[in-house]
Protein backbone atom coordinates (compact mmCIF):
# COMPACT_ATOMS: atom_id res chain seq x y z
CA UNK A 1 0.00 0.00 0.00
CA UNK A 2 1.59 3.26 -1.21
CA UNK A 3 0.89 6.84 0.90
CA UNK A 4 -1.34 7.99 -1.46
CA UNK A 5 -3.95 4.62 -0.94
CA UNK A 6 -3.31 5.29 3.12
CA UNK A 7 -4.19 9.04 3.04
CA UNK A 8 -7.55 7.95 0.48
CA UNK A 9 -8.08 5.31 3.40
CA UNK A 10 -8.44 7.74 6.12
CA UNK A 11 -10.22 10.28 3.76
CA UNK A 12 -12.57 7.53 3.20
CA UNK A 13 -13.17 6.59 7.38
CA UNK A 14 -13.13 10.43 7.57
CA UNK A 15 -16.19 10.95 5.29
CA UNK A 16 -18.31 7.78 6.84
CA UNK A 17 -17.32 9.56 10.66
CA UNK A 18 -18.93 12.84 9.63
CA UNK A 19 -21.68 11.25 7.42
CA UNK A 20 -22.62 8.95 10.38
CA UNK A 21 -22.29 12.08 12.65
CA UNK A 22 -24.42 14.22 10.76
CA UNK A 23 -27.19 11.12 10.07
CA UNK A 24 -27.89 11.14 13.87
CA UNK A 25 -29.21 14.78 14.24
CA UNK A 26 -30.99 14.40 10.64
CA UNK A 27 -32.85 11.44 12.06
CA UNK A 28 -33.63 13.20 15.48
CA UNK A 29 -35.13 16.22 13.52
CA UNK A 30 -36.92 13.91 11.84
CA UNK A 31 -38.60 12.58 14.76
CA UNK A 32 -39.23 16.16 15.99
CA UNK A 33 -40.80 16.88 12.87
CA UNK A 34 -43.26 13.42 13.62
CA UNK A 35 -44.32 14.79 16.97
CA UNK A 36 -44.91 18.33 15.46
CA UNK A 37 -47.15 16.81 12.91
CA UNK A 38 -48.79 14.69 15.54
CA UNK A 39 -49.47 17.40 17.71
CA UNK A 40 -51.21 19.96 15.51
CA UNK A 41 -53.42 17.19 13.84
CA UNK A 42 -54.56 16.73 17.63
CA UNK A 43 -54.73 20.60 18.45
CA UNK A 44 -56.96 20.33 15.19
CA UNK A 45 -59.23 17.58 16.38
CA UNK A 46 -59.67 19.25 19.69
CA UNK A 47 -59.91 22.94 18.34
CA UNK A 48 -62.51 21.90 15.36
CA UNK A 49 -65.37 21.70 17.98
CA UNK A 50 -64.75 24.08 19.90
CA UNK A 51 -64.49 26.67 17.11
CA UNK A 52 -68.13 25.11 15.82
CA UNK A 53 -69.82 25.51 19.34
CA UNK A 54 -68.58 29.26 19.91
CA UNK A 55 -69.78 29.41 16.12
CA UNK A 56 -73.41 28.47 17.47
CA UNK A 57 -73.46 30.16 20.31
CA UNK A 58 -72.60 33.19 18.86
CA UNK A 59 -75.56 32.67 16.75
CA UNK A 60 -77.96 31.76 19.42
CA UNK A 61 -76.50 35.63 21.05
CA UNK A 62 -77.22 37.59 17.96
CA UNK A 63 -80.86 35.62 18.00
CA UNK A 64 -81.28 36.54 21.74
CA UNK A 65 -80.05 39.99 21.17
CA UNK A 66 -82.85 40.54 18.28
CA UNK A 67 -85.48 39.71 20.90
CA UNK A 68 -84.06 42.03 23.31
CA UNK A 69 -83.92 44.89 20.92
CA UNK A 70 -87.71 44.02 19.67
CA UNK A 71 -88.75 44.39 23.86
CA UNK A 72 -86.64 47.34 24.29
CA UNK A 73 -87.94 49.28 21.16
CA UNK A 74 -91.80 47.53 22.77
CA UNK A 75 -90.58 49.38 25.55
CA UNK A 76 -89.67 52.46 24.45
CA UNK A 77 -93.23 52.70 22.58
CA UNK A 78 -95.21 52.28 25.21
CA UNK A 79 -93.38 54.27 27.86
CA UNK A 80 -94.08 57.60 24.96
CA UNK A 81 -97.46 56.00 25.36
CA UNK A 82 -97.78 56.20 29.55
CA UNK A 83 -96.57 59.54 28.90
CA UNK A 84 -99.00 61.00 26.46
CA UNK A 85 -101.64 59.59 28.52
CA UNK A 86 -100.48 61.55 31.45
CA UNK A 87 -100.42 64.56 29.81
CA UNK A 88 -103.75 63.55 28.44
CA UNK A 89 -105.74 63.04 32.50
CA UNK A 90 -103.97 65.55 33.57
CA UNK A 91 -104.97 68.37 30.89
CA UNK A 92 -108.30 66.82 30.93
CA UNK A 93 -108.92 65.84 34.56
CA UNK A 94 -106.13 68.26 36.44
CA UNK A 95 -107.69 71.59 35.95
CA UNK A 96 -111.61 70.50 37.15
CA UNK A 97 -110.09 68.90 40.04
CA UNK A 98 -108.44 72.14 40.99
CA UNK A 99 -111.75 74.07 40.28
CA UNK A 100 -113.88 71.46 42.96
CA UNK A 101 -110.55 71.62 45.32
CA UNK A 102 -110.68 76.00 45.29
CA UNK A 103 -114.87 75.55 45.26
CA UNK A 104 -114.65 73.24 48.23
CA UNK A 105 -112.14 75.14 49.98
CA UNK A 106 -114.34 78.07 49.54
CA UNK A 107 -117.51 76.39 51.09
CA UNK A 108 -115.28 74.85 54.17
CA UNK A 109 -114.24 78.56 54.60
CA UNK A 110 -117.71 79.59 54.80
CA UNK A 111 -119.30 77.42 56.79
CA UNK A 112 -116.44 78.38 59.61
CA UNK A 113 -116.93 81.50 59.39
CA UNK A 114 -120.63 80.82 59.67
CA UNK A 115 -120.05 78.37 62.50
CA UNK A 116 -117.69 81.01 64.26
CA UNK A 117 -120.47 83.55 64.70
Amino acid sequence: MSLGDIAGLIAAIAFVLLVGALAIPLFKLGRVMDEARTSLAQITEHTLPVIDEAAQTITSTNGQIAKVDTVTTAVAEVSTNVSAMTSLVAATVGAPLIKVAAFSLAVRGLFGKAEKK
